[in-house]
């Protein structure tokens, strides 16, 4: 966002008082099958459709919102071409004055906040072993995670990740959207945490976003709170047909990929 921007305080980074319980080398092997289990996890969520609702509200010196406010509910759907696609359900005239979103900000909605750490970005960042925690009785691995270098026009989080010591996926993210940024840009990102739910007994889906932060722009400081949830996710599927004389016999529904 920008100043009539959403970019960053820098981030206190929280370390839990936990027990480190991983040699560095046991670490390495958690970090790759935690990976492998992302990527598996980020094709599956390529299979489902989803209802996303973005809220922010500009919040007062006492913590209450403002007249100034901004709503997005959007479904995350397939066409008849089997395309993934974003349908806009609602969204009404947005009343921000002080701040407006950015292209960088739609990339976070859309990236950033509902994290994944893939094989294949796994490299892209530095991945530091703090301990374990339980989180909500779920026991965790607790990872430290910035990007090794940023490209323009791309965007990274850095933060803190919690994997699950079981499934072995991320349950929770808690930190910021971040990048290069062109020269002279005024623009801020909140800090935010992610929370995800386990959906058809196999993998973690994000579920709930919220930041809760002042933005420290040169003009002033705005805060401001900002929630997202992902919500009834549905596997997509194709109803296909086969013929026995000339008879379509109904098949069981299979998984269409995108």
């Amino acid at each position: 966002m920008k100043r009539i921007v959403l970019a960053a305080l820098a981030l206190p980074l929280w370390l839990p008082a936990i027990e480190k319980d991983l040699t560095p080398q046991q670490a390495e092997e958690v970090i790759t099958k935690f990976a492998a289990k992302e990527s598996e996890f980020a094709a599956a969520r390529e299979n489902y459709t989803y209802r996303q609702t973005m809220k922010i509200n500009i919040l007062d010196a006492g913590g209450n919102p403002t007249r100034e406010k901004h709503e997005m509910v959007s479904d995350i759907i397939f066409n008849s071409e089997g395309k993934r696609t974003e349908r806009v359900v609602r969204a009404p005239v947005s009343t921000l004055e002080r701040i407006q979103m950015t292209p960088e900000d739609e990339q976070d909605l859309r990236n950033v906040q509902p994290f994944v750490l893939t094989t294949k970005d796994v490299d892209r960042y530095h991945v530091r072993y703090l301990g374990k925690e339980t989180l909500d009785e779920i026991p965790c691995y607790v990872f430290a995670v910035k990007p090794k270098t940023m490209e323009q026009g791309l965007r990274y989080f850095s933060g803190l990740i919690y994997v699950d010591d079981r499934d072995l996926q991320i349950v929770k993210s808690y930190g910021r959207a971040t990048g290069k940024l062109k020269k002279g840009s005024d623009q801020q990102f909140p800090k935010f945490e992610t929370y995800r739910e386990q959906i058809d007994n196999k993998y973690w889906f994000p579920t709930y976003t919220v930041a809760n932060d002042t933005l420290m722009f040169e003009n002033g400081p705005v805060p401001l709170k900002m929630t997202v949830k992902y919500e009834d996710y549905k596997q997509f599927k194709a109803e296909s047909v086969i013929k026995f004389e000339d008879k379509e016999l109904p098949k069981d529904p299979e998984p269409k990929k995108p």
